[in-house]
């Protein structure tokens, strides 16, 4: 059944969970999910880019941000990542504070080229360059750009990522700033997506939903959507769970 959830984040509404030797928060209501293999993969929408995922005691990030408005996260509060991962250099995804504080010694760190040359260090990937962070834990760079005329400079194709995170054969794709694009269309099963709707910049709600319509996820949750009204995109979607998260804006 699809849903509307209004989520807001903040510092009064994390609990601290434990997670092997690291104290690891993630809010009260965040997204669990359980994969094939029956354990609990748990998803927090921080906001609008920034998600993190805790499975099996191992915890990614993907564009963590500090600030954006007068929105703040105190990453702190997460503990250490075990992997960043950064789609592009966009101020909105790329936040070195954030890394900063989510890092440790052993903590990997994964971007596109261009984000590596600013922050002058992790691991550059390409689209398609794959890797494994853990016994059943696997990710792959994917495609992520703009098609439509005159939205081609905002992210250049080549230029920066978005992903695919498999726990233990339940896939997630953050999709990263894109419009829809050929490529999505051999993504193989995805259980969970994160699909960009604000235009100019990625997907208009009717991009959004041609997007889904190539990928097909089980559970859908448009991200980095700001002000862009989503009424009504529940209901366009059959067979797909709609889940809206005010903290995406």
């Amino acid at each position: 059944m699809k849903q509307l959830i209004s989520f807001l984040i903040a510092l009064a509404g994390l609990i601290v969970c434990s997670c092997g030797n690291r104290q690891v928060a993630f809010p009260d209501d965040c997204l669990t999910m359980e994969t094939p293999s029956g354990k609990e993969l748990k998803v927090a929408c921080i906001f609008h880019g920034s998600l993190a995922f805790e499975y099996d005691g191992k915890v990614i990030h993907v564009d963590p941000v500090t600030q954006m408005g007068e929105m703040k996260i105190d990453y702190s509060a997460f503990g250490v990542a075990d992997a960043i991962f950064i789609t592009h250099s966009h101020p909105d995804h790329l936040c070195p504070q954030a890394i900063d504080t989510l890092s440790s010694e052993g903590t990997l760190l994964f971007a596109n080229a261009e984000s590596v040359a600013a922050l002058g260090r992790g691991t550059a990937l390409a689209n398609g360059d794959s890797g494994e962070l853990a016994e059943g834990v696997r990710y792959m760079a994917v495609p992520a750009y703009n098609t439509s005329e005159g939205r081609e400079m905002f992210h250049p194709k080549g230029n920066g990522n978005g992903y695919i995170f498999d726990f233990d054969g339940f896939r997630v794709y953050v999709a990263g700033d894109t419009e829809p694009i050929e490529e999505m269309s051999g993504l193989g099963t995805v259980d969970l997506a994160f699909l960009p709707v604000n235009q100019p910049f990625t997907m208009t709600v009717s991009q959004c939903v041609q997007a889904a319509e190539l990928i097909r996820p089980k559970v859908l949750v448009p991200y980095h959507y700001s002000d862009t009204d989503l009424s009504g995109l529940a209901e366009t979607l059959d067979g797909i769970d709609v889940k809206i998260y005010e903290s995406l804006r």
